[in-house]
């Protein structure tokens, strides 16, 4: 069977632009045929944005909202790697903690909201942590799964040159690993992102979570309601693609190559 061709670099850009497109006329024939009075148009939308942006308010909430990510994010990042690697380093460790993580890590991280709230209170506190919670257990996850998967014929060429536990696990076990790391703090990001629009919903007054309710219930702005979901899924997309970037670093793609 011969192979599939990758697509060449006008196509990347064009077919996703093309499907952008028509998804945008089908939803504006769509509000023109039904004659729907409530369901904005992308016309509607558009002004919306517009209006967001002369009162100053759109950068407000997209920088309040990346703030609370970036903290809660950057918080599960600093704490779940360490842990992750030495749970998947010692797995005696392992065992004991195991269970623990996975009666917690099937927990919602909404459903944290109403226990964030009388720890921390209305606030950024209690959305950064529920940020925090979204992103901890993929990163220990994954961290687990990497150690685990590096072959013992690694570990052992490590210390037959005399390497301490240490220097094997930062120069052998990490960078093999780093790959599949990448790939769980990629997902944690993802759902951090997810939460705090879910967060913001309810513990605090300002980001596009907020926006979404303020919009609703002040008026039933559903141009403006659509406008943040829109903005959401924008983001989130290039979070995504810069992540996408970085795990095309050749120092990451060589994985176990890179241990040498």
């Amino acid at each position: 069977m011969s192979e599939l061709k990758s697509p060449r670099a006008w196509e990347r850009v064009f077919w996703p632009v093309a499907a952008a497109a028509m998804l945008l006329c089908f939803w504006h024939y769509a509000v023109v045929w039904t004659g729907a009075k409530v369901f904005p148009s992308p016309i509607s939308v558009e002004k919306g944005i517009a209006e967001l942006m002369q009162k100053h308010v759109l950068w407000a909430d997209i920088g309040d909202s990346l703030r609370r990510v970036a903290l809660g994010y950057a918080a599960a990042a600093v704490t779940g790697i360490p842990l992750g690697l030495c749970l998947g380093w010692f797995p005696s460790a392992n065992q004991v903690v195991n269970p623990l993580l996975q009666i917690l890590r099937p927990i919602s991280p909404i459903a944290w909201i109403p226990v964030a709230i009388v720890f921390f209170g209305v606030g950024d506190p209690a959305a950064v942590c529920l940020i925090f919670l979204a992103a901890f257990f993929p990163i220990v996850v994954a961290c687990i799964a990497g150690v685990s998967s590096v072959p013992v014929i690694f570990r052992n060429a490590g210390r037959n040159f005399g390497l301490s536990n240490f220097a094997l696990l930062r120069k052998i076990v990490f960078p093999a690993a780093l790959p599949q790391i990448l790939i769980g703090l990629r997902i944690a990001l993802g759902v951090a992102w997810l939460v705090v629009v879910a967060g913001e919903m309810i513990a605090v007054d300002s980001g596009l979570g907020y926006l979404v309710i303020d919009s609703r219930n002040s008026g039933k702005r559903y141009d403006l309601v659509v406008a943040a979901m829109l903005l959401i899924g924008v983001i989130g997309l290039i979070l995504d693609l810069a992540f996408r970037r970085l795990e095309k670093v050749k120092s990451v793609r060589w994985g176990f190559s890179n241990a040498a």
